[in-house]
Order: C-alpha cells, then sequence, then structure tokens
C-alpha cells in the first residue's frame, strides 16, 4: 500500500479540490498552489502523503510539488499546536518588541524554539496547544508589535500583553 492510499481526504474536500483543478484547463500543474492551500488549511499541515497525493491529482511527481512547499515559507511540513501564533518581525514589529513577545509567549507556553531553522519554523508546547513561528510582514506596521493567533489577528501586543493573548486561547481550550 502506498503512502497516498494510507492518506484520507475527506470527500467534501475531494469534491473541492477537482472543481478547482478545473480552473486551470490548459495546464493542472497551475492548481498546484490551490490544492497545498487547501490542504493545509484542513489538516494544518502538508505531510509527505498529502505532496503524493497533490501530485497524483495533477499527473504529477512528488518532486514537482515538494518544491513547491519548501519554496514558500507560508506552507507547514510539521503540525502546528491547536493554536498556532504567528508573530511579526519584519522591521516596524521587530523595533516595536515582536521578539521581546515571542520570548515571552515561549516562557508562558514552555515551548523551545532551540531546534526551530529556516526548513523547520515551528516549535511546538509540550502540551500541544501551542505553537509558535515568526512571520514576515503581516501588513499592519502602525499597529506593531503584530501577530496572528490561528485565522485571528492581534494588534500592539507587546510582551507585558502575552499572557492576556494566552487567557483567551486557554479559555477556549476547556
Amino acid at each position: 500500500m502506498s503512502d497516498c492510499e494510507n492518506f484520507s481526504v475527506p470527500a467534501e474536500l475531494e469534491a473541492e479540490a477537482d472543481k478547482r483543478i478545473t480552473h486551470y484547463p490548459e495546464n493542472k500543474r497551475s492548481a498546484v498552489l490551490p490544492l497545498l492551500h487547501l490542504i493545509q488549511h484542513h489538516f494544518g499541515f502538508i505531510s509527505e502523503p498529502a505532496v503524493k497525493w497533490v501530485a497524483a491529482k495533477l499527473d504529477l511527481e512528488p518532486i514537482k510539488v515538494l518544491e513547491v512547499v519548501t519554496f514558500y515559507p507560508g506552507f507547514r511540513q510539521e503540525a502546528p499546536g491547536k493554536f498556532h501564533i504567528r508573530v511579526c518581525r519584519t522591521l516596524s514589529c521587530a523595533m516595536g518588541g515582536s521578539y521581546e513577545l515571542m520570548d515571552k509567549l515561549c516562557e508562558l507556553t514552555g515551548i523551545d524554539r532551540s531546534k526551530t531553522s529556516h526548513s523547520n519554523p515551528i516549535a511546538v508546547s509540550p502540551c500541544g496547544n501551542f505553537s509558535v513561528e515568526f512571520a514576515e510582514c503581516l501588513a499592519s506596521c502602525g499597529t506593531a508589535p503584530v501577530c496572528m493567533v490561528n485565522d485571528d489577528f492581534h494588534e500592539a501586543i507587546t510582551d507585558d500583553k502575552a499572557a492576556d493573548l494566552l487567557k483567551q486561547y486557554k479559555n477556549d481550550n476547556q
């Protein structure tokens, strides 16, 4: 049994993938990004079996899909925590305290970022509820530092507000 056969995609997700592929009748390869976004939105990250599944859907070699996944930093190859926090580190946010915010978030959640790298930018808390990564510009320089928790945008989150930010999501976790 191949990895692709072990990868289970819900019928509605597969139908949406098939629909998006029809938007690219000239070259199905152009549907790689839309399919990867669908997979990441549904599963939270893009696994090796997911890469093979997308490749099979588009009649591509898996390396052609993997090169897209590894090129774009927005695609994750590791599972994030239930609440994934992306902290902007671009100039305005860095000057506003985003590195201090990241340090405080890690301190409060017990996250160890020592093993993160360019290819593995996510660090997950021991309980698995929180994960963090730095993000490039989140497009709100005037309200720096900013971060996102899953799809929620938060502005002017200095390190002294980190505990209150986490509390909002800890309460959602119960």
